[in-house]
Formats: structure tokens, C-alpha cells, sequence
């Protein structure tokens, strides 16, 4: 197929994919979607590639995003049980950092792959990371999309035994909301100067980190707020889904699909530390059981704010404060994490 027609396969398949994605109420559709649009013409010869300016762009944008998603609500929360939240955050990235250990350990998946994939939280930006640090970033977006359903479906269906959610319907997309010219601008400012600035400091996985760091200082330094329209998330959700997807191939997607049972099992076995790590919180300082669970619930943050949001005796300050603390803890450890396991790996 000459090249257009296939950007319009493509397009047309992450658009069905993406809807099928959102009306089952799964999580990152407008990313997932377009992901597996493009594995599936990839893994068919398909010879388009998102060129690297688009690429780096949309990086920008999700690093804009994440930075404006912090709020400085949570920092007193944090202030006020910060020897909790430490703990919390600290046996959960142990834990995903020992699971991701072994699967590189025993070879079931290469190098430090499964250490980025492992990761409980921040799913995007640590997809973005990995392929600057060496690991294979297709199979670290299928180990890191997998775990977001996996446990954003968990969690509603412990949701489900606490509290009636049925008649708790997600927010509408409002796809072009009224532009707002002071935030819409500071966002699109922070998406250029911020790429700009990660190259010229050489960081790695330049677009996202100098974007992410820049927009931090301004959100939380100077009070700026951001605007990113929905339109403008899509485009940037389906840049790096196609970005990703294009560069699997039929080798590639067997294996990790001959590793499933293991990342499957990875998987449950992080979920299950995290309900028992809940666990012990509402035993021993009596919190709701509720609200221990999905504040330890290993990412999909989305998911759990809204369904914290249906709840009535769910402490929603204290889940988004622990989630936004892991959330940070493993934005910033991640690559120290990453190599420290790739040394022990050599010896």
C-alpha cells in the first residue's frame, strides 16, 4: 500500500479500536487504541513511521500533562502522614522492583525491560524513558498497559463490594472545551521550551523530562496552570501509540506473548502485595479498608480518583496523596533503579 493508504488504515483501525476501548471503560483508550492499530500493521509490513519532530512533540504534551497533574494539595497530606506514605511507597517500588529483577533474572525478557515494565505507576512516562536508557520500549508498553487494566479492573471490582458504583457514570469527554488564552498558551509554551531545554541539558528522553521538570517549576513554583484540550491529548495519545506499535514486529509481539503467563503472574503478584500491604494499613492505624486499597492500588490513577470519587467514606485527599508520592518516587528512581539492576544483571 502506498503510504497514504496506509496512515488511513491506520487511522481508521485506532479510531475503532480506541472507541471499542472507551466504551468498555478501559483505561489509556486514546492511547491503547492507536497502539494496537499500529502493532497490527506493523506486524504486517506496514513501512510508515511517526516522524521523530511529531514524535518529540507529543512527548512534550504528556509531559505537560503530567507535571500540571500534581496538585500542591496533596503536600500537606503528605507533610501530615509522610513516615506512612515512605513506607508505603517505598515496600511497593521494592516490590516491583524485585518482580521485574527476576523476569530479566530468568530471561524471560531482555536486559532491564522488565524493571522499566515493572514500574507501579506513571505508565506513559516510563514507557517514554525506557527506550532512552536501553530497554525495549514496545515490550515495556506491554508490560506497563497491561498491569493499567489489570489493575484499574481490580480495583473497581473491590470497589464493588464496599460501595454500589453501578449508577457512578465517568465523566464525558468534552473533546473542544473553550479555550482558555493564559493556560492554553503557558502549556503550549512550557511543550516547546521545555523540549528545547531537555536537549540542551542532554537529558535523557529529552521532550518528555525537560517538558516534565519545566512545567513542575512553573505549575507548582509561580502557581501557573495549564490547559491541554482533549483534541490536542488524542493526537499526542495516538503519536506515541503509533510511535510504539509501528516498531513491533511478528518476532517481537511472540515474545511477548510466549512471556504472558509470566508478565500475567508479575502482575497479579504486585496487585496482591499491594492489597496485602492495604491491608496492614487499615489493620494497625484503622483506616477505611477502602480507602487503604486503592491509595496502594499499583497505578492507573485515573481510575482509581474516579472511583474514589464515587464513594462516599473514601478519604480521596489521603488515596491521591499516596498515589501522586509513588507516582514521583518512581518518576524520579526509575532510572537509578534501572541501572542499578542492569549492573547486577552483568556481574
Amino acid at each position: 500500500m502506498r503510504r497514504h493508504r496506509q496512515w488511513l488504515a491506520i487511522l481508521i483501525v485506532s479510531i475503532l479500536f480506541a472507541g471499542a476501548l472507551e466504551l468498555a471503560s478501559l483505561p489509556a483508550a486514546l492511547l491503547i487504541g492507536p497502539m494496537l492499530a499500529a502493532i497490527a500493521a506493523g506486524t504486517n509490513g506496514a513501512t510508515v513511521r511517526v516522524p521523530r519532530l511529531l514524535f518529540g512533540a507529543a512527548q512534550s504534551v504528556v509531559g505537560c500533562l503530567v507535571a500540571g497533574s500534581i496538585s500542591a494539595d496533596i503536600f500537606p497530606v503528605l507533610y501530615a502522614e509522610w513516615p506512612l506514605f515512605l513506607g508505603a511507597v517505598l515496600a511497593t517500588v521494592a516490590a516491583s522492583s524485585l518482580l521485574g529483577w527476576l523476569i530479566s533474572r530468568w530471561r524471560i525478557l531482555p536486559g532491564t525491560t522488565a524493571v522499566w515494565g515493572s514500574s507501579p505507576g506513571a505508565a506513559t512516562a516510563m514507557v517514554l524513558m525506557a527506550g532512552a536508557f536501553g530497554a525495549d520500549q514496545r515490550l515495556v508498553a506491554f508490560m506497563q498497559y497491561l498491569r493499567v487494566i489489570f489493575v484499574s479492573m481490580t480495583a473497581a471490582l473491590v470497589a464493588r463490594m464496599w460501595v454500589d458504583t453501578s449508577g457512578v457514570e465517568v465523566p464525558a469527554i468534552i473533546w473542544f472545551p473553550p479555550i482558555e488564552p493564559t493556560a492554553f498558551a503557558a502549556s503550549i509554551a512550557s511543550v516547546v521550551a521545555g523540549g528545547l531545554l531537555g536537549k540542551l541539558l542532554r537529558l535523557p528522553s529529552p521532550s518528555f523530562l525537560g517538558t516534565f521538570i519545566l512545567g513542575m517549576v512553573l505549575h507548582l513554583g509561580f502557581g501557573v496552570e495549564m490547559q491541554l484540550p482533549q483534541w490536542l491529548l488524542a493526537i499526542s495519545y495516538a503519536m506515541v501509540g503509533w510511535s510504539i506499535g509501528l516498531n513491533f514486529t511478528r518476532r517481537i509481539l511472540h515474545h511477548a506473548t510466549r512471556a504472558l503467563p509470566q508478565i500475567i503472574a508479575s502482575i497479579v503478584m504486585l496487585i496482591a502485595f499491594c492489597g496485602g500491604l492495604a491491608f496492614m494499613i487499615s489493620h494497625f492505624l484503622g483506616i477505611d479498608p477502602l480507602t487503604a486499597y486503592l491509595a496502594t492500588s499499583p497505578g492507573g490513577m485515573d481510575s482509581i480518583a474516579i472511583i474514589a470519587a464515587a464513594a462516599h467514606n473514601v478519604d480521596i485527599s489521603f488515596v491521591m496523596a499516596l498515589q501522586s508520592a509513588r507516582f514521583l518516587v518512581v518518576l524520579l528512581a526509575g532510572p537509578s533503579i534501572a541501572r542499578l539492576v542492569a549492573r547486577n544483571l552483568r556481574e
